[in-house]
Formats: structure tokens, sequence, C-alpha cells
């Protein structure tokens, strides 16, 4: 996908001049189309042989895509993108690079505002960016985004970090309405009701302004080194990383993409044999060197040519407490869900100013937070994905409610509450 599409072919090359019966053609799409363009080749039974999945889109195509054969070993993968393969035990694909988020700052803004030590908790992560705003001369503490696309992928680790779960442990029910998940929330709002944050950014700014000092701090993955370094001009010595800061642990999103070969490829074993080639440690390493992506196997992970890099030491350490969301079919609706409500919490104007919902609406009411739930997210009702619906409908606000359904369907159930009107909608469905 993206830029990495355009470079694949340094990789596919050296394959190729070993295997001069196989031949590659890479194609390369945006990220932003890539899902769209999966669902519609999946409707055409045109999907490729190999593909790069994102890590959350696995459970959704979980029937087209072939299972892991046995010859590839998965222990040798960090463990967090290992688990993005699985879908109800069955691994499908292997993680291909891994990302995880860390906080970056300005080491000058940082020494205008006194900060002599990098925050490792909840209290002093605060502190430093009101010092970096009130001492530092900064317009803003902090860059965050204000909900919209992707911003679960930041909220979601500050729950976790609280000592929130957003699914039971066995995986029979969404767990949002948990308290702590409510705390972790709020932890993230007090950075907009405090105007530490922008509320309302405009333009594509996040590296000028971090090199510039008007907003000194953001929370972003490792392809953002380069971006400062080049698009910013900043010397590698003029800002720091650190690892995510704790309450109870230091929790944060483990991304990056898997491959995947799908079911229906004429060409299955050769398909395997690019998968096995791109997941060798000497690959991985060479991978890294071209594009800065941090591998999934754990011995090229400890490569000097990728711990040599303090930087990246950081996020290697940050991977072993970097997290996943469930592997369901739904994820994508859920996560648009999930980002709608972050944005409508970001924008409450004032400390305390929360949405009233409900009677028993529950803790994240209490912060103006509503999400639509399935009843199961580990059985979740998953067609092809040429098949699905797509979103759900929208309605405002909303809450999770219990499982409506008898077993063994699954439900969809929301609170639609409006002025004069306030209803229970579930859809009942059995298993497929």
């Amino acid at each position: 996908m993206g830029a990495e599409g355009d470079e694949l072919s340094t990789l596919t090359d050296k394959f190729t001049a070993a295997n001069p019966g196989v031949k590659v053609n890479v194609t390369s799409i945006p990220w932003s189309s890539a899902h769209d363009k999966f669902v519609s080749a999946a409707a055409a039974n045109v999907l490729p042989d190999v593909a790069q999945v994102g890590t959350t889109w696995v459970a959704e195509f979980a029937t087209q895509i072939d299972p892991t054969p046995s010859n590839i070993d998965a222990g040798k993968f960090v463990e967090g993108a290992q688990k993005t393969t699985v879908v109800d035990g069955t691994s499908l694909g292997v993680p291909w690079y891994v990302e995880t988020r860390v906080v970056y700052y300005n080491k000058a803004v940082a020494k205008k505002a006194g900060i002599t030590t990098e925050p490792t908790t909840w209290d002093e992560f605060m502190a430093m960016v009101k010092a970096m705003k009130e001492k530092g001369g900064a317009k803003y503490g902090i860059s965050l985004q204000p909900g919209g696309d992707g911003s679960w992928q930041t909220v979601l680790p500050m729950m976790w970090s609280g000592g929130g779960k957003i699914n039971a442990d066995d995986g029979s029910s969404w767990t949002f309405d948990d308290p702590k998940n409510a705390d972790g929330l709020k932890f993230y709002q007090d950075f907009f009701t405090q105007d530490l944050a922008n509320k309302a950014p405009v333009g594509d700014t996040l590296v000028a302004d971090f090199a510039s000092g008007k907003v000194p701090m953001f929370i972003s993955g490792p392809w953002m080194m380069s971006g400062v370094e080049k698009d910013g001009k900043m010397d590698k010595d003029a800002y720091g990383v650190f690892v995510m800061p704790k309450k109870e642990s230091g929790a944060s999103f483990i991304g990056g993409s898997n491959l995947a070969v799908f079911k229906e490829t004429k060409n299955r074993d050769a398909a395997w044999k690019l998968v096995d080639y791109l997941t060798q440690a000497e690959t991985q390493v060479d991978w890294f060197t071209t594009v800065g992506a941090l591998p999934s196997v754990k011995t090229a992970l400890e490569d000097p040519k990728v711990s040599g890099d303090p930087k990246f030491a950081v996020f290697a350490e940050q991977l072993k407490t970097a997290y996943a969301p469930p592997s369901v079919g739904t994820w994508e609706q859920i996560a648009k869900q999930f980002d709608s409500t972050v944005e409508r919490v970001t924008k409450r104007s004032r400390p305390g100013e929360f949405a009233e919902g409900p009677p028993g609406a529950g803790h994240l009411h209490r912060y103006g937070v509503s999400m639509t739930t399935t009843s199961a997210p580990a059985s979740a009702v998953r067609k092809p994905a040429s098949t699905r619906s797509g979103r759900p409908p929208s309605g405002t606000p909303r809450r999770p409610v219990r499982a409506c359904c008898p077993p063994p369907r699954s439900s969809s159930c929301s609170w639609f509450s409006r002025p004069g009107r306030s209803s229970n909608r579930c859809t009942c469905r059995s298993p497929t």
C-alpha cells in the first residue's frame, strides 16, 4: 500500500532472481482506498494471489484468506503482531511489519519549559504538556486528533493504560461501558477541555508546527521520524521520543500490516514461498533500511541496524506493551462509531460539560460517550466481505445494551434518544 508498494520491487526483484520460474507483478494502491478495493475485488472474485492486509481487516476477509501453512514458524514473530492474524483459533497470513505509537517532543521547547526528565505516568505527562504551553511558549502543548478517522488508535491505548478492556476475556461480549474505559477517555478529553490540544485543526501542519515549537508534542509511529527530519528540517538530536505514559500500564496500539494468500489463488505454492521470503530476518532488515518499517520478526528487531538507533529502540520497547483490537469482521464499523464518539467528546467546550443520556446510561455516558456494539465480538456474524451491507445506521446518542436475542443468535442493539422519543432497537441474526 502507498509508498511501501512503490518500493516493494527492491525485494521482489531479489526473490524472482532466486526463483527464475516465478514472476511477481506489484500493484500499489493508496491506503485511503485500499479497504474498498478489497471489498470490490472480493465481490468480483478477482482477489490477488498475495496481498498486504491491514491488521484490523483479517477477520473481515477471513472466509477468503488461506490458513497459514505449518512450515512457517509463528513463534518467530512479535507476539502482539502474530495475534492479529488469528481468527477463531486459526492463523490467516503472517505479520509483515509492525508499528506502534510513542510520544514525540521538541527538546528546545522542553528545555524552555523546564522539563528535565521524560514522563512515565499520566500525571507527569499532563504536567509536561501544560508546561510546554505555559512555560515553553507553545500555542498548544500537544497535537491530538479531535475525533475523525483513526482517532480510536490513540484513544483506545489510553483506555488500556488505565486498566480498561473493550471486550470480555472469553470474547463473549463488549465491555466499552467499563469505568476504567471512561477514565481513559476522560483523560484524553482533558487535553481539549483545558485548551492544551486544538479542537479544530486546519490542514496538515503537524510537522511544521512541531518543528517551530508551536505545537511541540504529538503521538505517532516510526514513519514520522523521516517526516520530522526531512520535511521539518530538524536535526535528529533536536527531538526525542518516549514510551506511552501509564496509569496501570503504558499501553499503545500495535499496527502495521500482514501478508495474506487468498484461497482462490492458482499459484498457492509460489505465493507462500514469496511470503516466507518476505518474513526472513535478512529480508526484514533490508525492508527496514529501505522504508523504515519495523520488522515483525523478533531476531530482525534485534539486528544492530534496527536496535542500534536509540529512537527505534524506544519503539521496540513499546512493542512489549502494544495491543490490537479484537479480530472481528465488524471492526471497521465499530471503529467508525468509536471515531465519531471521540469527536463528540473532544468538542465539549468546558470541563464537566458532558451529554446527558437516558437513565442507567452508564459510566461512558457520564463523559458524553455513546457506542453501538454487537453482543458477541469473538463470535460475531462474519459474512464474506462481498455480501455485507455496509455501515450501521446512524443515531445519536447511542449506548450499549445487553443482548436481546436468545442464543445462538447474535444481536446488534442501539439506544436511540431524540427529543420526545427514545427506543431500543435490536436486530437478531442467526449464525452463518
